[in-house]
């Protein structure tokens, strides 16, 4: 009897500090989600709701009777490994500049302030201009035909301080990112191309070549150098994970987390893997993210979309071949979503 109830103490105690370490590791994974947050404060709440959506969308596939993954099922540790994976995806973030992470549209806010300076400099030359023209006509003319000379000049400089604002319009809608690439910048090359001189006498553009680098950007507010920085916080990510011990219940939750941004067909980042090649735990997680980041109201470089316009470009998404059609049919059929909305008003 003694024997058994030491070795039932041993038991208990044993339970309590593995109880212990799991409510330390909970605290780690949400500690290193806030992180994530702080530093990108406009994706808040991002990583908790595609993880309740990966996890929920988890809990279909599981409770699916037939089709392809009819015979798919998680236990209760998968299902928690699926939950930390989709929580720590984007924990790599914070390897990208902070300037790059939070930028909101395409020219970053010194730049636009450089050219409304700009505008205002070029404004304001018209308008001294106007005025030294008719000082000098008095001064040539006197007052001899310089009604009809006034009223021509006045007509003129009116038309120049319309073209002027014209310009800082058509700089400010060429600013704001789009979700997919649209419209021509045949007008802002055209910008582009006018000069003015500056208060050192030189030859200016309206525009410079960095200034029309990042307004012409047809998707988005990055360019190429930007995205490939923010594409780089997958292996960012991959390598963080990699160095944490995780237990022989959690140890795939680097490469779940790491394939986020595949797609089916390969053209996704960073390894361009396709098919199989990526897990169904990252398959998940794939749309539950896209799906977020396309509705999310907190994203100051887009607009949120409606639910039925984001179910519209993932499934223009399946039929390109780029996510997995099949779990794409669960995410819908479960309502994954909605329950996700749900969640989401009832916090």
């Amino acid at each position: 009897m003694t024997a058994l109830a030491g070795q039932a103490a041993v038991a208990i105690e044993n339970g309590r500090l593995y109880e212990d370490i799991e409510k330390l590791f909970e605290g780690f994974v949400l500690a290193a989600v806030h992180a994530i947050e702080q530093r990108d404060p406009t994706t808040y709440g991002h990583s908790g709701r595609v993880a309740g959506m990966t996890v929920g969308l988890a809990e279909v596939v599981d409770r699916a009777g037939d089709g392809p993954y009819g015979g798919v099922s998680f236990s209760r540790e998968q299902l928690k490994e699926i939950r930390y994976a989709a929580l720590l995806h984007d924990f790599g973030k914070v390897g990208v500049r902070e300037q790059v992470l939070v930028k909101a549209k395409k020219l970053y806010p010194s730049d636009l302030s450089l050219v409304r300076h700009r505008h205002a400099f070029i404004r304001r030359t018209a308008e001294r201009e106007f005025w030294r023209k008719r000082a000098e006509y008095l001064e040539v003319n006197g007052r001899e035909g310089y009604d009809r000379f006034i009223k021509e000049l006045e007509a003129a400089h009116a038309h120049e301080l319309k073209e002027l604002d014209r310009f800082l319009e058509i700089v400010l809608q060429a600013n704001e990112p789009s979700i997919l690439p649209d419209g021509s910048f045949d007008e802002l090359q055209a910008w582009a191309n006018r000069t003015y001189l500056g208060l050192d006498g030189a030859t200016e553009a309206f525009l410079s070549p960095d200034d029309m680098r990042y307004l012409t950007i047809r998707k988005g507010s990055l360019d190429d150098a930007e995205r490939h920085e923010i594409e780089s916080h997958v292996n960012h990510t991959y390598q963080f994970l990699q160095r944490i011990p995780w237990t022989r219940e959690l140890q795939q939750i680097p490469l779940i987390a790491y394939g986020h941004h595949e797609k089916m067909d390969g053209r996704g980042y960073p390894r361009r893997v396709t098919g199989e090649a990526i897990p169904i735990q990252t398959r998940m997680m794939t749309i539950s993210d896209i799906y977020d980041a396309l509705t999310a109201q907190d994203r100051p470089y887009k607009r949120a979309v409606s639910t039925d316009r984001a179910l519209d470009i993932l499934t223009t998404e399946v039929n390109e071949g780029q996510l997995d059609a099949d779990l794409f049919k669960l995410f819908i059929e479960g309502k994954v979503f909605v329950r996700q909305t749900a969640d989401d008003s009832a916090t």
